[in-house]
C-alpha cells in the first residue's frame, strides 16, 4: 500500500522551519560579556574583566567586562588615534530585577549634571541613550540581565555597526520616554544607612559606587 504524503501546507511549514534554523538567528550572548572577535572593519584588540560596576543595583551582584576595538586602517598604518578606538563595557547581573530602573535613574542623574548632553536615540533598531560631553561620547542601554555601554574619548559619535552588533546579542529593553516618563517598575537601591540594622554592610560582590568622584569615561580599575 502506498504511504500517504503529508499535506502540502505541513510540508511547507517544516521546510520553512528548517531553513530558518539553517540560517541561524540572533548571535549568542558572549560567555565573557564582550565580543572577542572582529566586527566588520573594527578589529578586536583587548579583553579585560573589571571591578567597577557603573550601574549598581542593590542586592543584585554583577560582574563587568571590557573590550577595545580599532579600525583596520589604524592597524595598517601602525598608529591608533582616539577616533580609531571604541571601547565596550558590558555589565552582567545575577538577575534582571532592578536593572532597567537603575539604568534610567543613572542616565537621568547624568542629564541633570552640567557638562553632559543626554538624549534618547534609536540606532540600527537599538533604543538607547547617548551621552556626550567633556570630550567623550557614549551610548548605553539595558538588556535582559545586562547593561551595555559603547564609546570613547575624543569621539563625537559611536559607530552604528558596533551598536548593531551588540544590539543583536543584547536586545534593548529601554522604553521610549526614558528620560522623562515614569520610572520602570522594580526595586530601588537602598540608600546608605537604611539597612535593617541602620548600617548597610559592605558587600564585596556588589560594592556601592562612589558617585562623588564618578566620570563616565574614567579608566576602569585593573583586576588584580
Amino acid at each position: 500500500m502506498r504511504a500517504r504524503s503529508a499535506p502540502v501546507s505541513l510540508v511547507a511549514l517544516v521546510t520553512l522551519a528548517l531553513v530558518a534554523a539553517a540560517c541561524g538567528g540572533a548571535p549568542p550572548v558572549p560567555t565573557r560579556g564582550v565580543v572577542e572577535g572582529d566586527l566588520g572593519r573594527w578589529h578586536f584588540r583587548r579583553y579585560q574583566p573589571v571591578l567597577d560596576v557603573e550601574v549598581w543595583v542593590d542586592r543584585n551582584p554583577a560582574e563587568a567586562f571590557t573590550a577595545s576595538y580599532v579600525t583596520a586602517d589604524a592597524e595598517k598604518r601602525g598608529r591608533i588615534d582616539d577616533a580609531d578606538l571604541v571601547n565596550a563595557f558590558v555589565t552582567r547581573y545575577q538577575d534582571d530585577a532592578g536593572v532597567l530602573r537603575e539604568l534610567v535613574k543613572f542616565v537621568r542623574r547624568l542629564a541633570a549634571e552640567s557638562g553632559y548632553q543626554v538624549e534618547e536615540a534609536k540606532v540600527e533598531g537599538v533604543r538607547l541613550v547617548r551621552i556626550a560631553g567633556n570630550g567623550e561620547t557614549w551610548v548605553m542601554w539595558a538588556a535582559r540581565r545586562h547593561v551595555i555601554k559603547l564609546g570613547g574619548r575624543a569621539r563625537d559619535d559611536v559607530p552604528a555597526d558596533l551598536i548593531e552588533a551588540y544590539g543583536d546579542r543584547y536586545p534593548s529593553t529601554v522604553p521610549g520616554g526614558v528620560l522623562e516618563g515614569p520610572l520602570p517598575p522594580g526595586p530601588d537601591n537602598v540608600a546608605p544607612g537604611e539597612g535593617d540594622d541602620g548600617d548597610e554592610p559592605y558587600d564585596e560582590d556588589n560594592p556601592r559606587p562612589d558617585w562623588e568622584g564618578y566620570r563616565p569615561g574614567a579608566e576602569p580599575a585593573d583586576d588584580e
